[in-house]
């Protein structure tokens, strides 16, 4: 295999991770491979049809910052958008919007074709090559190889993928496609160590037979909320959404049945995920309940096939039947497609650098469902990262890392490489200790700045981003200056009481008022963030002070080749914890389970003093 017409970045699997990590490379000018099983299905929407949601919606406006592809696609391809959490405070708000699946795939797909630098290859990438300890390039299912500098591995639920539903048992990463068997064993050649998870998706029915009299419209928002900077505004004809419940004769029928349930039967002995249960585990877990919500969303506007959210099962077939037409409006039901579970294999990202690099292999990079993460946000974020860093090492730079304080993203991968998983780990905004400054908002402010300082984003954006950013710095001076009752405006906006139309009607029409309010028409998302960070300005300013003190132990580092074994009164389980995770600082090394605060002071003394 040569090394002088070496790919600088392989990646293989064509899902959200994949996208996004070929899509990343290639704009930083690397020459770029997607290697997958059919073209076709990249960016395929496997189990619901939405993206975005509490948690999720802030990870997909931090891609959309860092110039991903999840953001634009969603906006150009969505049938319905609603802000969730709105009874909330704006930090915790949820971006989340209905997609028209089949439409979203063929965007992705779009937008991949159109960069530069990126080749797609229909293909199975069975091997990964490795020499000296680093990674070389793959090996393709027909014998061929494809010399690579770095490799990204995002196989999803493909590795090992086993599908079940009662007693049927089929290999597949999932409904109607292969698995990818000989990848899990290659992985396993080189030193990476796989586990098993597990998750599964519901019925899907026919639009036309949903008895919708019997069931709850849900409608979208009046005035949407677009994902990306890029998105002017969503002008488009929303498609309800329906919302039905199960009832005590479904949940007697789901128990009678539990000996014909794979999770039950011990058919499936891998972890689900704790917050998409399926609808056996919420009738065992919560017993007490006689009804569990579902949602009735439509996966398009030219499909009649409808998801129902909140039946995710393994049940057999006629047990599935007999469920669904035993709810409130599906009596008549039209069964298009039955429910399944997955197990597939996932790498445990303890195994992981910060840069979600292997520690085992140089150059070999995991992202995605393959790091024990669910959801497709998730799995676009770390396939994002994943590019990113790949691209950054060849150019002989530091990798991207992003603090707690930093981004959704900085929480999702400090957790995954630290803490490892139990179970498919989903975003919550509870994970994030400074949510009140990573708003869904305000990402661009956050993130968009060192994108561009590491050439990652294009220059359409940079200019729409610099718009942004001046009309924000224009309306908080202007707020700072008006003076409303002898107080400035960005004070009284700190009442969550008082809004920005408060401030205009007791602005009078001076100079300052009459600024403020050209500014306000002018640019209004970039007046909306500025009223909110006048908001919080209190709260984050102590959340600020947090982050510097652990900012602080985030700046020590640890170096690579530390010999735990030798740090002098050190505790025996801290030396394990540490030489299993190598954490990169102090900070990581202080949010490791098992690592005590007195640990870090032991390791901080040896670090300075050698002893």
């Amino acid at each position: 295999m040569s090394t002088a017409c070496a790919i600088d970045v392989i990646v293989v699997g064509g899902g959200h991770a994949g996208a996004e990590a070929a899509a990343a490379a290639a704009r930083l000018g690397r020459s770029t491979a997607l290697v997958t099983l059919d073209p076709s299905a990249i960016a395929r929407m496997s189990c619901n049809p939405a993206i975005g949601g509490i948690g999720k919606g802030q990870i997909v406006r931090e891609i959309d910052a860092l110039d991903g592809l999840m953001a634009r696609a969603a906006d150009a391809t969505a049938v319905q958008f609603r802000m969730l959490n709105k009874s909330k405070g704006r930090a915790v708000w949820g971006p989340r919007c209905q997609s028209d699946r089949h439409a979203y795939e063929r965007c992705v797909q779009a937008m991949l074709g159109s960069t530069c630098g990126l080749r797609i290859i229909a293909g199975e990438a069975t091997d990964v090559l490795v020499d000296g300890g680093r990674v070389r390039g793959v090996r393709l299912a027909d014998g061929g190889e494809l010399a690579g500098r770095t490799v990204i591995i995002t196989a999803g639920t493909f590795m090992g993928g086993v599908l079940h539903r009662g007693q049927e048992i089929w290999p597949g990463g999932r409904i109607d496609e292969p698995a990818s068997n000989r990848l899990s064993e290659s992985l396993r050649a080189v030193g990476i160590e796989l586990e098993r998870l597990k998750t599964g998706t519901p019925a899907r029915i026919a639009a036309e037979s949903i008895d919708t009299n019997r069931c709850r419209r849900q409608d979208g928002d009046d005035a949407p909320t677009p994902f990306s900077l890029m998105t002017d505004r969503i002008d488009i004809e929303q498609l309800p959404c329906w919302i039905t419940q199960t009832n005590p004769a479904v949940h007697d029928l789901i128990r009678a049945n539990f000996d014909n349930a794979p999770m039950y039967t011990g058919q499936i002995t891998a972890t689900g995920p704790r917050y998409c249960p399926s609808i056996e585990t919420k009738i065992e877990r919560f017993a007490d309940k006689d009804s569990h919500q579902l949602f009735l969303e439509p996966e398009g506007r030219h499909t009649n096939h409808v998801y129902i959210n909140g039946l995710s099962t393994s049940l057999p077939a006629d047990v599935q039947e007999a469920m669904i037409h035993g709810i409130d409006g599906l009596d008549g039901a039209d069964i298009l497609r039955y429910g399944y579970a997955i197990e597939y294999d996932y790498a445990p990202p303890t195994q992981l650098t910060a840069a979600l690099e292997t520690k085992a292999v140089a150059g070999l990079y995991l992202a995605g469902q393959v790091n024990g993460t669910t959801g497709y946000e998730e799995a676009a974020a770390l396939g994002l990262m994943a590019g990113l860093n790949a691209a950054m090492a060849l150019a002989g730079e530091e990798p991207v890392v992003f603090g707690r304080d930093q981004a959704y993203i900085g929480v999702m991968i400090d957790d995954l490489v630290t803490k490892g998983v139990i179970e498919p780990y989903r975003m919550f905004t509870s994970r994030a200790e400074y949510r009140l400054q990573l708003r869904a908002d305000n990402a661009d402010m956050r993130l968009t700045p060192l994108a561009e300082s590491v050439h990652l984003v294009g220059a359409a954006r940079r200019r729409r981003f610099g718009r942004l950013a001046e009309a924000a710095e224009a309306t908080a001076a202007a707020l700072k200056a008006l003076r409303i009752d002898g107080k400035s405006a960005e004070r009284l906006l700190a009442n969550p009481n008082t809004s920005l139309d408060d401030i205009l009607d007791k602005a009078g029409d001076g100079l300052e008022a009459t600024a403020l309010r050209d500014l306000i028409a002018a640019a209004p998302h970039a007046a909306a963030i500025v009223a909110t960070d006048c908001l919080y300005a209190g709260y984050v300013e102590r959340q600020r002070l947090q982050a510097e003190q652990m900012g602080r132990l985030d700046t020590q580092r640890i170096p690579d080749d530390l010999d735990y074994e030798r740090v002098s009164h050190l505790r025996q389980e801290a030396r394990q914890r540490l030489a299993a995770i190598a954490p990169r600082t102090l900070g990581q090394a202080l949010r490791i389970s098992g690592v005590t605060p007195a640990d870090i002071t032991v390791l901080s003394i040896h670090l300075r003093t050698g002893s």
